[in-house]
């Protein structure tokens, strides 16, 4: 299947194909930044902009290949098979479990503005019933003389002291409710970090699955793709992972399905046709 043809704009003029050279010195960074956006970039007083399809994952880890680039080859590796629809027997339970985790997600509340509230309105229920004892107190002292006042001001206090114990029992009522909830919440939290692991689990055996599927091809596309003199390697048989990142995103980037085009600065290729023939990829050569 043909790689998709690529529309580069630097200003008022644009240039269409699968494999472009830039034609300027320009930090790789701001052309994948361009790639993988759709709105242009600042470009040294005028505007780049690349149409193109939209990037996917496996862009992330080579949509970009410059000399001292990091590379976690294994798990580039992985998206690449991704990209290709590869699958692996670990992805429907890792699909249900993440969701299960997406369900648990609760709303964050704290006890502390209810906590607050009952000892206010247990403090206030306590001055009022203090109230109320003093009233009864000097209404039982002149039962004889009392002109109503003091009868009137008890029955103030007691309608007072109603009013504030029911607000007091609402009160604790929410706290009670908000303490289950947060009971409920923390058992939540458990049930996350259960499915958080398991899910971490899964995805490194759905990852050593794609890995050890595409070893062989990886083996091949390293063969494949233009590389600088190995490193001398520290054991006595070097494994296929023992390549330069470079090399590595070179050969991931043959493997991957990249509809997006690649940025490419480094020397390893004489053309950016050359380049577009070897990775089967668009190309923008910087």
């Amino acid at each position: 299947m043909a790689s998709p043809i690529i529309t580069l704009a630097v200003g008022s003029l644009a240039r269409h194909g699968r494999a472009l050279r830039l034609g300027r010195a320009v930090d790789p960074a701001v052309v994948c930044a361009a790639v993988r956006q759709a709105d242009p970039v600042a470009l040294g007083g005028t505007e780049l902009a690349i149409e193109a399809p939209t990037p996917g994952s496996v862009h992330e880890f080579v949509g970009c290949i410059h000399p001292g680039m990091g590379l976690r080859i294994r798990t580039a590796l992985a998206q690449a098979g991704r990209s290709r629809g590869l699958s692996t027997p670990h992805d429907e339970t890792l699909d249900d479990l993440r969701a299960a985790l997406a369900k648990l997600d609760p709303p964050q509340s704290d006890t502390a503005d209810h906590r607050h509230a009952v000892a206010e309105a247990t403090a206030e229920t306590g001055r009022l019933r203090e109230r109320v004892a003093t009233a009864r107190g000097r209404v039982a002292a002149q039962e004889n003389d009392d002109d109503g006042s003091d009868r009137e001001r008890l029955a103030d206090a007691i309608q007072e002291l109603s009013e504030v114990e029911t607000r007091e029992a609402a009160t604790r009522e929410r706290l009670a409710r908000e303490r289950s909830d947060r009971r409920r919440r923390r058992d939540r939290l458990e049930r996350r970090l259960e499915l958080e692991d398991r899910i971490a689990n899964l995805e490194r055996a759905a990852r050593s699955h794609l890995v050890d599927h595409l070893r062989e091809e990886f083996t091949r596309a390293v063969a494949q793709v233009p590389s600088i003199e190995p490193a001398p390697s520290h054991t006595d048989e070097p494994g296929p992972f023992d390549v330069d990142p470079v090399t590595a995103a070179l050969a991931i980037a043959r493997i991957g399905d990249l509809s997006a085009p690649i940025v490419l600065a480094c020397d390893r290729f004489v053309s950016p046709q050359a380049a577009h023939e070897c990775l089967r990829s668009p190309i923008i050569q910087v």
